[in-house]
């Protein structure tokens, strides 16, 4: 097992408990499914299967950030939608994407010291984690973004981002270094915390259920296209605002998934899977995830993962 990716989920535990059957993190969720059509401006940009403008089938996730499931909606907390493209010759590629601009750390060793600095001592408060900010301030404007965070009025009225960065390759061998945003077509709304309280414990389920039980939820996927001095790397650093940005599809969500993660399926998002006409970075991250995933994957089901699981 790898040792480093065996403590990372050790220290994840250690914050949020260990939770038997449950993802290490975004272990409360949602699973919907629907349809995902590009643009006619993506096939410009990658040779991607499913940026070619056919309709795509879809399987989304959306979670709240912690690892304990039992963690109501109300309390502070990023949140995901993971998104899983069915291609047309039945490989799958994978979006995942958070309510925050940009990552904690640059590093997997610093993942895991990150993650132990905010475990509270005698209670609510994290006395280490102020000492890892000062000695690593690429953290400083991830953990600012996040204690800005307000709760959602829904999980369809959040924008979503990609936090790494992809290499589209064109048909005539163009390429660009793209990030990935979901818009929301209700807008971004939150409320304030007395109002998702009074929403209860579940009240982003709830209202997604329900949502969805009267009409689809829509979101548009955004690229942001990286500038020459952009890094590539690392997910700290979030691209100017003023960098070209393309609406590259459309996605509908028609309702809920029911007939995945029943029995022994196991469902994985993994944002390096991905698909002829699109490249991985070589953010330390980015890849750790993967790693990360099949340890979580092994503890929560007993089923190792191997390199080329595609579920």
């Amino acid at each position: 097992m790898d040792s480093l990716a065996q403590q990372a989920i050790d220290a994840i535990h250690a914050l949020s408990g260990s939770h038997e059957g449950y993802r290490a993190v975004h272990a409360k969720g949602i699973l919907c499914k629907g349809s995902f059509r590009a643009t006619p401006e993506a096939a410009g940009l990658t040779r991607a299967a499913h940026m070619q403008g056919g309709e795509i089938p879809v399987t989304v996730r959306f979670s709240n950030g912690s690892g304990n499931p039992g963690q109501p909606d109300y309390v502070q907390d990023g949140r995901g939608m993971a998104t899983k493209f069915y291609l047309p010759d039945g490989s799958r590629t994978d979006i995942v994407a958070l309510t925050l601009p940009r990552f904690f750390v640059r590093t997997p060793e610093d993942f895991v010291s990150f993650t132990k600095a905010g475990k509270p001592l005698f209670g609510k408060v994290a006395p280490r984690l102020p000492l890892f900010i000062a000695t690593h301030r690429e953290a400083f404007p991830g953990v600012r973004a996040f204690l800005a965070l307000k709760p959602p009025a829904s999980y369809s009225t959040c924008r979503y981002n990609g936090i790494h960065s992809f290499k589209w390759l064109d048909a005539g061998g163009g390429e660009r270094w793209v990030r990935y945003s979901w818009l929301p077509e209700a807008g971004e709304l939150s409320i304030s915390g007395g109002e998702a309280k009074q929403g209860g414990r579940d009240y982003l389920m709830e209202e997604i259920r329900e949502r969805l039980g009267r009409e689809p939820v829509r979101f548009t996927l955004q690229v942001q296209l990286a500038g020459r001095s952009d890094p590539i790397d690392d997910p700290t650093a979030a691209w100017p605002e003023e960098r070209q940005t393309v609406d590259v599809g459309s996605l509908e969500l028609t309702g809920l998934e029911e007939g995945r993660e029943q029995g022994d399926d196991i469902l994985v998002f993994d944002p390096i899977r991905v698909t002829d006409g699109i490249e991985t970075s070589d953010d330390q991250i980015l890849h750790f995830r993967s790693r990360a995933y099949s340890v979580s994957i092994e503890l929560r089901s007993g089923v190792r993962r191997p390199p080329e699981l595609d579920s």
